[in-house]
């Protein structure tokens, strides 16, 4: 009963979010998806102005299913605490942070307004916040802040799209927005989008997060904040049809942040990093698909990278848990004979995550290549996009070279625990769906896109590409060290940095702002504004009830200087005023003379 009372939280939370993930799968998907039918409900809270103030709720296929996702993860994630979490203190508090994000999260899924939707918006980046800084640290502190400067970026972006959305009277996205400011708004939307999705040039933040606990990672990098801006541009896409511009900037800035975070993947040894960088490198892929016109399918692969990324996560997890708080790639090995579970749990979402055949990643990453080559897209454009997919091979085989069938060069085996019986049962769940969820999903989504009908090159091109990074396997393997090091050794530092963006969101962007926020506090805050604000006017206050003092103190001779400079002040005044006029007339007759219109002397 001790133990129960101290893991109940996590505990219950996990059972009451499965049984909502089951009570939605069975009750909104018949309703909803099976019968193909859609729900918006709306509350009005008052009228003004000619503007109805209401809350709208949207239940459709996207909705319904992304939130039934949400629900399963994360209740995998509240069971996967029980054991990784066990020595947690402040277990509930933990808790009570990842159900208010999973509210967050259902609340930004099922409101399509830009004025209600900043609930569930600003409400993911508090708490995102509050969990990567969980730990308490310098390096943690450091990561919140970048955190949650690139979150804010954002929410001023979308709040700046609600005021122009002020011509429209309407607040509800998903409808087509034609006027003046259309194209702004779009552009506003779908760069604030950018910002919690971590596109180039807003990339930093995301590897830095990796500071919070692994269950927060699973969540977070998974299916909840860095898809929210996937999400937030698919739902915005019925306005983005008439800025083709904004499309077309979205599909570039997606294909250039998928070969950027997947060439960082394939040069950084750190086991979590890798994982961070494989989701960026997917988010890349996901914005590329949006841009080019299939958000459909876009939908599609965010719902199964949900699944085998969450997966990943808790398998890394659960390796790093057992191996001492190991995660670099360099000393982990043989996790396949000393955790025998949760590396074949690794290897499978490994596999998924790079488009195996009939798992759940090869039906979306499928659907997204066929779509690249059936669409009217620029030759540029595909080529990165094959790139990254076979990118996504690379990285993947080296998570498992590293960990999985490479040699350990750790401690003894007294570091190394027993795998736990709650954190096999989550990892369980999450294995039956990055098997069988893309197959289980492949029905509805083929029958809303349709087919794409791909000719046999392309369908040859599609496999060879995306097995092209078995290579990067059979090099590994053979242990052609000198063929890696001349290839990759100089771009390393580059390709590991991820093109310096660290360095142009983080250091260059943070720096400059606090150096002109110390600058601003020394020169106007203690300098001018001193001057001419609070210390100023206290000053010429203080001065002057000294004056008046002085003037009401009742001597005779404080009396007579008074009397003798207002006599003078009041001479002076009556001099200067003669003066300027006797001027002023004596140039008026000029002026006449000049002219000859001068009747009267002057």
């Amino acid at each position: 009963m001790k133990v129960l009372g101290r893991l109940g939280a996590p505990l219950l939370s996990s059972i009451f979010l499965f049984c909502v993930c089951v009570g939605m799968w069975v009750f909104g998907v018949y309703g909803v998806v099976c019968l193909g039918e859609s729900y918006l409900i709306e509350w009005q809270f008052f009228f003004l102005c000619g503007v109805d103030w209401t809350l709208p709720v949207i239940v459709d296929y996207v909705s319904v299913i992304f939130s039934c996702f949400v629900c399963l993860i994360s209740g995998s994630v509240c069971l996967f605490s029980v054991s990784y979490m066990d020595s947690e203190v402040f277990i509930r508090r933990f808790m009570l942070l990842i159900m208010g994000f999973v509210g967050s999260m259902n609340l930004l899924i099922f409101v399509p307004s830009l004025v209600t939707i900043l609930l569930g918006w600003d409400g993911l980046g508090i708490v995102s916040f509050a969990l990567v800084i969980y730990y308490q640290n310098k390096k943690s502190l450091a990561a919140g802040m970048l955190t949650v400067l690139a979150n804010r970026i954002g929410d001023a972006l979308l709040i700046l799209a609600i005021c122009f959305l002020v011509n429209w009277g309407e607040w509800r996205f998903g409808f087509s927005v034609l006027g003046n400011f259309s194209m702004l708004i779009c552009l506003l939307v779908v760069v604030g989008a950018m910002t919690k999705s971590a596109q180039i040039p807003f990339s930093a933040w995301l590897p830095a997060a990796m500071a919070a606990p692994t269950p927060v990672s699973a969540l977070v990098h998974s299916s909840t904040l860095v898809t929210a801006g996937v999400y937030l541009v698919i739902r915005f896409y019925g306005s983005l049809l008439g800025s083709p511009e904004v499309l077309g900037v979205l599909s570039k800035v997606g294909a250039l942040t998928l070969v950027m975070a997947g060439l960082s993947a394939c040069c950084e040894v750190d086991l979590k990093k890798i994982i961070a960088l494989s989701t960026l490198s997917q988010l890349g892929l996901m914005m590329f698909t949006v841009g080019v016109g299939y958000p459909v399918i876009a939908v599609f692969h965010l719902f199964t990278h949900a699944l085998f990324k969450a997966l990943l996560f808790l398998c890394a997890g659960s390796i790093i848990h057992f191996t001492g708080d190991v995660q670099d790639g360099r000393i982990l090995g043989g996790i396949g004979r000393l955790l025998p579970f949760s590396g074949g749990c690794l290897v499978l979402s490994s596999a998924t995550l790079c488009g195996m055949p009939f798992l759940s990643g090869f039906y979306s990453k499928d659907l997204i290549l066929e779509g690249a080559f059936s669409g009217l897209n620029g030759g540029l454009e595909v080529v990165i996009v094959l790139v990254g997919a076979g990118l996504s091979l690379v990285y993947s085989l080296r998570i498992l070279l590293m960990g999985v069938f490479g040699q350990s060069f750790g401690g003894c085996l007294l570091m190394f625990g027993v795998e736990s019986g709650y954190m096999m049962v989550s990892i369980l769940i999450l294995s039956i769906g990055a098997i069988l969820g893309g197959y289980l999903l492949q029905g509805v989504w083929v029958s809303v896109s349709g087919f794409d009908v791909v000719g046999t090159f392309g369908k040859a091109v599609i496999v060879a590409i995306t097995f092209m990074g078995l290579l990067y396997g059979v090099i590994s393997n053979l242990g052609v060290w000198k063929f890696s090091q001349v290839l990759i050794g100089g771009l390393g530092r580059f390709l590991s940095s991820m093109w310096f963006m660290g360095m142009i969101s983080g250091s260059l962007v943070a720096g400059v702002g606090l150096k002109g926020g110390v600058l601003a506090h020394l020169q106007l805050d203690q300098g001018w504004m001193e001057v001419f604000g609070g210390q100023g006017v206290f000053s010429v206050l203080g001065g002057g009830i000294s004056g008046s003092y002085l003037a009401q103190s009742g001597g005779l001779l404080v009396f007579t200087r008074i009397f003798l400079v207002t006599v003078v002040l009041v001479l002076s005044c009556f001099f200067i005023l003669s003066y300027l006029r006797w001027s002023f007339l004596g140039d008026d007759c000029k002026s006449l003379r000049l002219r000859g219109e001068s009747r009267m002397p002057c």
